[in-house]
């Protein structure tokens, strides 16, 4: 095994359960499913497990993360509006000791000023912005190259 039996957690914020639904001139048509698939495709067939989760509530991305310190070898994370509001998963990925990148759909450095600050970044190992969904390859390519070392 790549990552010694622990695996990738894949983790998005709030509202990309909506993906391919919400606002498709901005984040495109492909669903969080079209994505988990794409991301699998890469990571199985070199050995590395993926967990991917979606959750609307803070609280329970906190707790993926607290559960990727025991069993996690990184973490890809598009936290969505947490983005720029929550020091709580800051301070969670900040106690999570492998690689986590930070990914978003759409370059939020050419929308409004608010989205342009990320707390997550402050932890980030690397950032992935307005690649579209393919910006989860381009995390999971990354982190398979760390893993192989």
């Amino acid at each position: 095994m790549i990552a010694d039996g622990k695996r990738l957690y894949i983790l998005n914020g709030p509202n990309l359960n909506l993906l391919g639904k919400r606002q498709p001139e901005i984040y495109g048509r492909e669903t969080l499913a079209d994505v988990e698939a794409a991301c699998r495709a890469i990571a199985e067939p070199a050995g590395l497990t993926i967990r991917f989760e979606q959750s609307n509530a803070e609280h329970q991305i906190i707790d993926w993360i607290h559960e990727a310190r025991e069993d996690g070898c990184g973490i890809v994370i598009n936290p969505g509006a947490f983005t720029h509001t929550s020091v709580a998963i800051l301070d969670a990925l900040n106690a999570f000791e492998a690689p986590v990148f930070e990914v978003h759909i759409s370059n939020v450095h050419k929308r409004e000023s608010f989205r342009h600050h990320s707390f997550v970044s402050l932890r980030a190992d690397g950032v992935i912005a307005g690649f579209g969904t393919q910006g989860y390859a381009l995390a999971v390519e990354r982190m398979l190259t760390l893993l192989k070392g």
